[in-house]
């Protein structure tokens, strides 16, 4: 299943399980609205949330769960033909359409264009390339900092290090100069099944590309399953983290020492705080290597509705940022 099927399949299973209805959810938000704890942050750590599990739905019923929710970011799902915004069909008019909807919901923020395409497809990098170079071009339209992407996958009888080294170049090289020139940077995630999966892998990534606007949309939620530190990365490459994804993962020890490592379902993703992850740590590391960037819930727990996630997800972590 490549990345946007991955995302696709499990925001539909977070919509359909314990599913809460909008006004449901939105009641849980006011209640919570009301207190000094939802006072608006413009400054520093905020959280927000990746539009993805609304994939089918158009970008304002996207916009006004948000307001309803009190979630004030949005890292909004760019690619060809998406509801939320298509980047093969976006102009000034559409940008200036969008930012009215935005002002008109108590000023929402969009923090990052997201589009986690197969970079490395075999064939397809013109596509990716013009693709990439229109979700820039949006970005610039909208004054949104981040494009987040991904590495893409190993290619064919290469290790992830080698792909890095002697693909990575040709694909991403010219993306990230056309973004320099459109003062807006590349964030990629570390999604353990492309080339981003250990320490190592970050490493080298940055051996390689030394431009200061390509960087991670950091997610420690791979990292734990691998049993890696998902705390000394932020350390380590604390000026190229330029988003974070806020999600968590659920561990079974039990399970993993009965089945071994090589099974599945010993691990899944969860929303921040029902996981491993010490969030109060995780932030805390953030704040001492000066991140003042953007936490985006991406939401692929089974366990709540889409709804429900959101909201929980964003007041566990409020209280940390």
């Amino acid at each position: 299943m490549d990345a946007l099927s991955r995302r696709g399949f499990l925001g539909a299973t977070a919509g359909a399980v314990g599913v809460a209805t909008v006004n449901e959810a939105a009641g849980m938000a006011f209640a919570a609205a009301e207190s000094e704890s939802r006072a608006v942050k413009p400054q520093g750590i905020r959280v927000g949330m990746l539009t993805a599990p609304f994939g089918g739905e158009p970008i304002e019923a996207v916009l006004d769960f948000a307001k309803q929710a009190g979630i004030r970011c949005l890292e909004v799902v760019a690619e060809p033909g998406s509801p939320h915004l298509d980047p093969m069909n976006f102009d000034p008019a559409r940008a200036d359409t969008l930012k009215k909807m935005l002002d008109d919901r108590g000023g929402l923020e969009i923090t990052a264009l997201a589009n986690y395409m197969d970079a490395t497809e075999a064939g397809k990098t013109e596509e990716v390339q013009a693709i990439a170079r229109k979700l820039i071009d949006a970005a610039a339209l909208l004054g949104v900092p981040v494009v987040c992407m991904q590495t893409g996958s190993a290619a064919p009888r290469m290790t992830k290090i080698n792909t890095i080294r002697k693909v990575l170049p040709k694909i991403h090289g010219p993306i990230i100069a056309y973004a320099a020139e459109k003062n807006v940077k590349i964030a990629v995630e570390n999604y353990f099944e492309t080339c981003l999966q250990g320490i190592d892998t970050f490493e080298c990534l940055f051996e390689t590309f030394k431009e200061p606007n390509f960087g991670l949309n950091y997610d420690p939620s791979h990292l734990v399953h691998q049993q890696c530190s998902h705390l000394k990365p932020i350390t380590m490459f604390a000026d190229r983290i330029f988003h974070s994804h806020g999600k968590d993962t659920l561990v079974d020890a039990e399970a993993r020492a009965y089945m071994g490592v090589y099974a599945r379902g010993w691990w899944r993703y969860t929303i921040p705080g029902f996981g491993n992850i010490n969030w109060g740590e995780y932030i805390g590391h953030l704040r001492m290597n000066h991140y003042e960037g953007v936490i985006s819930i991406e939401h692929e727990d089974s366990t709540f509705s889409r709804e429900q996630g959101f909201i929980r997800g964003a007041r566990y972590l409020e209280m940390f940022c």
